[in-house]
């Protein structure tokens, strides 16, 4: 995904190969990856490397009612901090509190870091595994599931029979 090494500041662009699309719409349990950029500024922080930017995806997802896939779009802000290994301090067996900004941290040992696989993983949260196609409602009505509020169906009958008793 990237082929030169950034300058801090600089804006790297992270596209997908058609392989690398593949690859993660396997590991996802998309249908497709149609389509995947990130645009993310690196900037030098003390002990730490900021990367801020956008991720930019269309994909073919399974409707969580029907399996059927269906396009969806996502596009999801970029917030990261790369730490070199070791720069938490050490806990032991004490409790610690995490506040929001360090539910983004990501270690990295050496000096290099992977970008392409943090924009993966942004990916992979930004996916809402309970997304419903267009034909939800359909699927739903064929397997004989009632909406809530719904007051159709032997279920409901059974149910309003109950209350009367």
């Amino acid at each position: 995904m990237i082929k030169t090494r950034p300058l801090p500041g600089e804006m790297v662009v992270i596209e997908a190969t058609a392989e690398e699309r593949a690859a993660l719409a396997a590991r996802f349990a998309l249908g497709a990856v149609d389509q995947l950029r990130a645009e993310v500024a690196l900037e030098q922080r003390p002990r730490a490397i900021r990367a801020t930017g956008r991720l930019r995806a269309a994909i073919m997802q399974p409707c969580a009612i029907s399996g059927e896939d269906f396009p969806v779009t996502i596009d999801e802000a970029i917030d990261l901090r790369f730490i070199e290994e070791n720069q938490r301090p050490a806990t032991g067996d004490e409790e610690i509190e995490l506040d929001a900004d360090d539910c983004d941290e990501i270690e990295y040992a050496g000096e290099m870091f992977d970008l392409g696989e943090a924009v993966a993983q942004t990916l992979g949260l930004a996916i809402d595994p309970y997304a419903e196609g267009p034909n939800a409602d359909a699927a739903r009505l064929a397997a004989g599931i009632v909406q809530e509020g719904e007051q159709d169906g032997p279920l409901a009958a059974l149910l309003a029979g109950l209350k009367r008793d």
